[in-house]
């Protein structure tokens, strides 16, 4: 099995990179949206990878880190979620946001993910809530969590697609606790 992957980007797709990894042999690798947004033409990239082998075909998906490639690992074990929508998943939420949506059986944060409906998201928050190592984030995150999921909810009335919320609430500083902070500061890097 192939499990990571090292070279220069060659191509960038909306969801794909094709990436040269020797003796002029480029591999189409399957990432998440931001991942293929965010890299560049002839930059060098190592991706942690799986490779879903089907009768059809083989389709080789990568993930910035371990801890991603665990969560989508997790993922393909629930139910009706496939390779597509592990990914979109961990290109809407982060590893830790992803842990606290199942600790905290919010389900429909996960429905909010584009390719999960209300059913599916309900199955991934069931599978996974024995599945995962939830002690530490039940005591660190419920509250900073609550408070985040009513900072996207408010980006979504604003008109920003889920995905455009998620990634400007992972990027916010700790130390802004409150709602009101949380949201001026997501609007702020929306206007920058």
């Amino acid at each position: 099995m192939i499990r990571t992957i090292r070279g220069q980007v060659l191509y960038t797709g909306k969801d794909h990179l094709v990436i040269e990894v020797g003796g002029g042999v480029g591999l189409k690798v399957y990432v998440p949206d931001a991942v293929a947004a965010a890299t560049s033409v002839d930059t060098a990239i190592l991706l942690h990878t799986y490779l879903q082998v089907r009768e059809d075909a083989l389709n080789l998906y990568g993930l910035p880190t371990v801890e991603e490639l665990a969560m989508f690992e997790l993922l393909l074990g629930v139910n009706g979620v496939g390779p597509r929508v592990a990914l979109a998943t961990l290109g809407a939420l982060a590893p830790d946001a992803l842990r606290a949506a199942v600790a905290n059986e919010e389900a429909g944060l996960l429905a909010r993910v584009p390719g999960i409906g209300k059913r599916t998201a309900g199955k991934i928050v069931l599978e996974l809530k024995d599945k995962m190592q939830l002690g530490d984030v039940l005591q660190a995150m419920p509250q900073a969590h609550s408070v985040d999921a009513e900072v996207i909810d408010a980006l979504i009335a604003l008109g920003y697609s889920v995905v455009e919320a998620q990634r400007a609430v992972q990027r916010l500083p700790k130390d802004a606790t409150d709602v009101a902070d949380r949201l001026r500061l997501a609007l702020q890097q929306f206007n920058s």
